[in-house]
C-alpha cells in the first residue's frame, strides 16, 4: 500500500523517533509498505516519521542511483532496514553532495557529511548488526538518520541558502506544490 509522505512543516518531522521491540504491530507490513512507497516516489530511501509514524525505522535501495553520473560507487544491491539504528561514530573526510528529500520536493541543495559511519541497527528480522559504510551508502544512511532525529537536510545548510529557500519551503508546507506521489501537507491546497 502507498502511503502519503509527510511534507516540509509538519511536525513529526521535527520530532525524536521513538525504538520499538520486535513485537510491534504489523512491522513488515509497514516495512513492505515503506518500501512501496519509496519506490512510487522514486526515492532511494524513506523513514517512518516521513509517513507520520515516529519510530526509529528507515529503509534504503539505493539500486536506482547506480547508473547515476552522480555516483561511480556500486550501488546495486544495497537494499537494508534500519531499525532502533544508532550512529555509534563519523570519520572521514567531510563531501559536498546535492541531496534532496520527498518531504521537500523540487528542493535540492549541497549538504556536508563525513565519509564514513559505523552504525549499530537492528534488521527486519530484529537480527542486531554492527556494520561500517562509507561514500554514498553513508550518506544515504545519515539522511535517513537523521529523519529519525528529527532533523532535515535544510538544517545542514547555510542561514543565506535557507533564506533563499523560504518562499519555496512556505509553498510546501502549504501543500502549493505537485508530486507524483501521495502527500499530507499541515495545510491543504
Amino acid at each position: 500500500m502507498i502511503l502519503p509522505i509527510i511534507g516540509y512543516g509538519h511536525s513529526t518531522l521535527r520530532k525524536k523517533a521513538q525504538d520499538i521491540s520486535a513485537d510491534y504491530p504489523n512491522l513488515q507490513n509497514l516495512i513492505a509498505n515503506m518500501f512501496q512507497t519509496m519506490y512510487k516516489a522514486q526515492g532511494v530511501g524513506l523513514a517512518a516519521p516521513q509517513v507520520n509514524i515516529s519510530i526509529r525505522l528507515f529503509v534504503v535501495d539505493a539500486e536506482a542511483m547506480e547508473d547515476s553520473a552522480e555516483t561511480d560507487e556500486v550501488l546495486k544491491g544495497f537494499k537494508k532496514v534500519f531499525i532502533n539504528a544508532q550512529i555509534l561514530e563519523e570519520t572521514g573526510k567531510e563531501w559536498a553532495f546535492r541531496e534532496g528529500c520527498l518531504s521537500i520536493p523540487e528542493v535540492r541543495e549541497d549538504v556536508m557529511r563525513k565519509d564514513t559511519i559505523r552504525i549499530r541497527y537492528c534488521d527486519e528480522n530484529f537480527v542486531q548488526h554492527e556494520d561500517v559504510f562509507s561514500g554514498m551508502k553513508a550518506r544515504i544512511i545519515q539522511h535517513e538518520y537523521d529523519h529519525i532525529e528529527g532533523v532535515l537536510f535544510v538544517d545542514k545548510i547555510s542561514t543565506f541558502r535557507r533564506q533563499i529557500l523560504k518562499s519555496r519551503l512556505m509553498k510546501i508546507q502549504k501543500g502549493d506544490i505537485y508530486t507524483q506521489y501521495p502527500m499530507k501537507f499541515i495545510a491543504s491546497r
